[in-house]
């Protein structure tokens, strides 16, 4: 790996963690990965793929925006609650599609979440559903019945 790989892959990582919380960088961007980094016309890093698809967008704001395989890494990584939005069995297919989840659905919401989060919607038995951005506050998500809790960016195929 080249000085500058290793000065991006420090920087992504940075980011991540400060974003999602300690360990979070190392989850998304792990020193063994053959990681491929899309960089914009100026040289900044935009896209983060792995093998297995889209780890991040580096959005113009600073912050990442998760792609389906940078929300797995993260649940794998973060102990529940964190970055997490729980819909019930009833609006599942509906976010596997693709298609925003609703406060009325949401069952658990990590309490730390405020509008703008970058989040994983998942099941009850946390299997991810989707990625997305937070648009109530966690008190709200639950609070709510109505009203979009997630702007869901991807939804995840069912793997059973």
């Amino acid at each position: 790996m080249s000085d500058a790989d290793e000065r991006d892959l420090r920087q992504l990582r940075t980011v991540a963690d400060y974003q999602f919380g300690a360990g979070a960088g190392t989850a998304l961007f792990p020193s063994d990965d053959d990681l491929r980094v899309a960089r914009t016309s100026s040289g900044r890093p935009s896209q983060v793929h792995a093998d297995a698809g889209r780890l991040v967008t580096y959005a113009v704001d600073g912050r990442f925006t998760l792609g389906l395989e940078g929300g797995r890494r993260l649940l794998s990584a973060l102990e529940r609650p964190a970055y997490r939005v729980v819909v019930g069995e009833e609006s599942e297919p509906f976010v596997r599609d693709g298609k925003n989840a609703f406060a009325k659905f949401v069952r658990e919401v990590d309490p730390a979440v405020r509008p703008g989060d970058e989040v994983s919607v998942v099941t009850e038995s946390d299997a991810l559903l989707a990625v997305g951005r937070a648009e109530l506050s966690a008190d709200a998500m639950e609070d709510f019945q109505t009203g979009m809790a997630v702007k869901v960016r991807a939804g995840h195929p069912d793997d059973r």
